[in-house]
Parts: structure tokens; sequence; C-alpha cells
């Protein structure tokens, strides 16, 4: 009897407990006080997401009351917040593993501290326990301008790098998350270059062209551009290894393989190269390419284009007007706008060259 009397104590005071919860934590799906919010931010080809609630002050005092100084917080509302990262990052300069981590945060008044836990799945931080850490990091807060519902944001975005950025009432928590973004490239190209894309030129070229414009592994970059060049030799793949081979001080080869890529160019290709050479200021260059596009392929419209060109490069704006006229009336439509900007500057006696 009282063994039965103390189940049915015990269930009471279990369905009162969850009565007093059930504002905070509901068993079925409806609104909460505390809304949903999901940020996502790439870099490099790394996604960083945070999953968060976000509690609204309303009118109440958060740091050092509701949220007390020197106690784990959950950085957020409802469940622990949760931070995701796709690939390996450093947080602060310190390395964190790729993976899903609770994060809850330690406030101070002058410092605080940001916790990584290996436990992702927590209600709030109650449960939360210290040996679980995978990453403790000290950051300092920061004035804020007054924000009503607790934000995540991401500031400070950099190729390699942003600020994960913790905003509610008047502060401000940043952390920054750093990703070796050429390491995680080099190796998902590796991955990728295994698939259906290694038969396929264009996927070696694109590779080669990466490590190229990034100035990394260039000896990398040489082989993948020779592969692309295996499967199919194209006036790109051919441009980037001549490029590449620039890039590597190798200049009479890359002289080679660029005039083999010249000799392969159609029409547009060779416009394009040339008007590539005139934003790096190789004028010169630039108005050879033109001649020879001229030359080689008299009645394609972007050779009028290329005629145009060199006649204002000799003063001669009436012969470079009837030119681009007729480059505009000839050009697909997807381009007609622009030649007739093109024709504009040009009866306005503008140097289009520059």
């Amino acid at each position: 009897m009282k063994k039965r009397m103390l189940l049915a104590s015990l269930a009471t005071g279990a369905l009162l407990l969850l009565a007093s919860q059930s504002h905070a934590q509901s068993i079925l799906n409806l609104p909460r006080p505390s809304q949903h919010a999901l940020v996502t931010q790439r870099i490099g080809i790394t996604d960083i997401t945070v999953n968060y609630s976000r509690p609204l002050v309303n009118k109440r005092q958060i740091w050092g009351k509701l949220v007390p100084y020197g106690q784990v917080w959950r950085a957020g509302a409802n469940e622990n917040t949760v931070i995701e990262f796709t690939d390996p990052v450093s947080i602060e300069g310190k390395p964190l593993a790729k993976g899903v981590y609770g994060l809850h945060m330690i406030p101070n008044e002058n410092e605080w501290t940001v916790i990584f836990s290996k436990a992702a799945t927590s209600w709030g931080s109650f449960s939360y326990k210290q040996d679980e850490d995978a990453l403790r990091v000290n950051v300092k807060p920061q004035p804020s301008e007054f924000h009503e519902a607790l934000t995540y944001d991401f500031d400070d975005v950099k190729p390699d790098s942003t600020l994960v950025t913790l905003r509610w009432e008047k502060v401000a928590v940043p952390f920054r998350v750093t990703v070796p973004v050429h390491d995680i490239v080099e190796a998902d190209l590796k991955s990728q270059l295994r698939t259906g894309s290694q038969y396929i030129w264009e996927s070696w070229d694109e590779a080669a062209s990466y490590l190229l414009a990034e100035k990394v592994d260039l000896p990398q970059a040489l082989d993948y551009s020779n592969h692309s060049i295996q499967l199919e030799s194209r006036f790109d793949n051919l441009l980037t290894k001549s490029q590449i081979l620039e890039a590597m001080g190798k200049n009479d080869e890359a002289k080679v393989v660029r005039a083999k890529a010249l000799d392969s160019a159609n029409a547009i290709q060779l416009h394009s190269y040339a008007r590539q050479l005139q934003f790096q200021g190789k004028q010169d260059e630039a108005l050879e390419l033109f001649r020879v596009n001229v030359k080689r392929y008299p009645n394609e419209w972007i050779s009028h284009s290329d005629a145009a060109r060199l006649a204002v490069a000799k003063g001669d704006y009436d012969g470079a007007l009837k030119e681009m006229k007729i480059a505009a009336a000839d050009a697909p439509d997807i381009y007609k706008s622009a030649f007739d900007r093109l024709v504009k500057r040009l009866e306005a006696k503008e140097d289009i060259n520059k």
C-alpha cells in the first residue's frame, strides 16, 4: 500500500513538473516564445551553420541576472545552441575537427568563455559536462546596438575566415573561425576528379585554373592541365597551361603552348583573350590579337568590333563607329545592349580601349 502511494506521489510530482515546464518545452509542435533560427555562411567550400532559438529581452535585465555571470549558458534558448562545421576549422587560432557541437558560453563582465561540446542534443545547458568539451576559447565582449531578439551574425567575412557574433541586448560576443581553404579544396578536388568528372576536359581545366588563380601548388596545376589536354586539346586548356608555365617561370615553354592555343582559337575566344590583356594593361598585345582576329575571321560580327578598337587606337572614330554599328547589328540578342552602348560611346568619341 505504501509502495503504491509512493508511486502515485511520484507520478503526480512528475505531472506537476511537466505542467510547470510546458511553457518552456512543449511536447507538441506549437509556437515558442523564443523562436527558432538557422544561419549559414560558406567560407571557401566549408559551411558554418548556427542552429538556435532567439529569446527576447522583454524589458528584463539580461546580463548578470537573467543570464548569470560565471555560469554555463546555452547561448540561446530552448535546446542548446548547435554549431556545425563541414570541414576542420580553427577557432581563435585553436584547431577544431569538423562536426556538430553544442555551443555553450560562460559570460563575465570582461571575458567570456566559448565552449564547443561534443554533446549537441542537450536541453539547454542543464546536463552540460565539462569532460565532453571539444574546445574552449576565451574572447572579449563588446558593446553593441540594442538587439531585442538574440541574434547570430557572420561578420568580417573574408576568403578564409569570418567572425561568428552573438548579439543580444547591448552586448556582442565575437569569435573568429578560420578555414584552411586551400588544403580543403585541394583534397576535395582530388576526390571530385575520381568521379565521372575525370572524363571531362573542363573538370581538369577548372581544377588547374583554380590553383593557378590562387597561386598554390603550380606543379599540381600543370598536372591537371596536362590531363585536360590529353582528354581533349582546346584553346581554353592550352591557354591555361601556358599561363601556368609562365607563372612557374618557364617562359619559353609558355610561349610555345600559347601560340598553339591561339592557333586553335575561334573569333570569340581571340576577342575575349585580347580583352583580358587590355584589362591587364597589355595594350600592344591586345591590339595585335585584334589584328589577327580581323585577318583570320573577317566576316565574323565580333571581328568588326575588333576592327573598331583598332580604328580607335589610330584616332579614327568615324571608321570605328562604322565597324561597331555592323557588330551591334549582327550581334546575338544577349550582346546587343552592350554593343549598342559601345556605339553611343563612339558617337561621343570616347576611347573604348580604356
